[in-house]
């Protein structure tokens, strides 16, 4: 059975050896299709152990994508990742990992403490802590009074919680927290923010996804923007916010012309389209003159 295997089983013990001492999250050149549609365009990043990582942009901008191809829940097109060490999808590491989905359903007949069982049960961890692991996550929540209640009379806003307590249960090294404040009022909103934190202090690593500036600005030390399935902007909200993002589209460019305008600053080329990121505003005219003169020396 499989309380059985799970009643015998130890807490995993820290990964050692190769793993040690490496980034929460690596990943080079991670790219996913479906078909002709890139969701997912070399993706390249380091998220150093106990950092809290924001990756914001717009519905349907790659977000999700990108946290199911690090959970080994899609497989990608190319590219490669690690977490904590290890390549995606590798089952011990898996322990060592919280996920809390956008989408999240739960059997409405169960109480929430019957969940979290179900969950400490799938993980799996020692029977033995159940009751420790949680007690502690529905106190981390704010739903230790509705423990015993069944999950069919919990809010959207609640059962959030309920999938946060679950994502928390065993002390993992790295969580996924996909748009984990889309349905909680201002309260709970505050409280997710302090539960990053404590995690933050405790030495893990947080990976949030969101579409709100607002919320990856106050927890977050790093910040990835990504429109497209392309990362347009990195670095801390104070680098993000010193300098300027522009698009230009631009065609008929020249190998030459690219790498010339490479000059202006940090350049993602996709073809037709240029993104610069942290360039200064007093810049930009240049960069629209110097576009719309290459453009037009290359057809005359």
């Amino acid at each position: 059975m499989v309380a059985g295997v799970a009643e015998e089983t130890k807490t995993a013990a820290p990964l050692e050896g190769a793993a040690a001492g490496t980034p929460a999250i690596k990943t080079v050149e991670l790219t996913k299709r479906f078909g002709r549609t890139v969701a997912l365009a070399g993706l390249t990043m380091t998220v150093p152990r106990g950092e809290v990582f924001g990756f914001l942009g717009p519905n349907g901008a790659g977000k999700t994508t990108a946290v199911k191809l690090l959970l080994g829940l899609l497989k990608p097109t190319s590219g490669s990742a690690s977490l904590l060490g290890r390549p995606i999808g590798h089952l011990q590491t898996r322990r060592r990992i919280g996920y809390l989905p956008e989408l999240f359903r739960y059997q409405s007949w169960l109480t929430a403490r019957e969940v979290l069982a179900l969950h400490c049960e799938l993980a799996p961890l020692p029977r033995s802590s159940w009751k420790d692991e949680i007690g502690s996550a529905m106190e981390t929540v704010g739903l230790a009074a509705r423990a015993n209640d069944r999950v069919g009379t919990f809010s959207k806003g609640m059962q959030q919680r309920l999938g946060l307590g679950a994502a928390l249960l065993g002390e993992p090294e790295l969580v996924f927290l996909d748009e984990p404040t889309s349905a909680l009022d201002p309260v709970g909103r505050h409280d997710v923010r302090e539960i990053i934190r404590g995690l933050a202090s405790r030495g893990t690593a947080v990976f949030l996804n969101s579409h709100l500036l607002s919320e990856v600005e106050q927890v977050c030390d790093r910040v990835a923007v990504v429109d497209h399935g392309r990362v347009i902007a990195a670095g801390t909200m104070e680098e993000l916010l010193r300098g300027t993002v522009v698009k230009v589209r631009v065609t008929g460019l020249t190998p030459a012309d690219r790498n010339n305008l490479s000059g202006f600053g940090a350049l993602d080329d996709e073809g037709d389209q240029l993104t610069f990121t942290n360039l200064e505003a007093s810049r930009v005219p240049d960069l629209v003159s110097a576009s719309c003169h290459r453009c037009s020396s290359s057809r005359g």
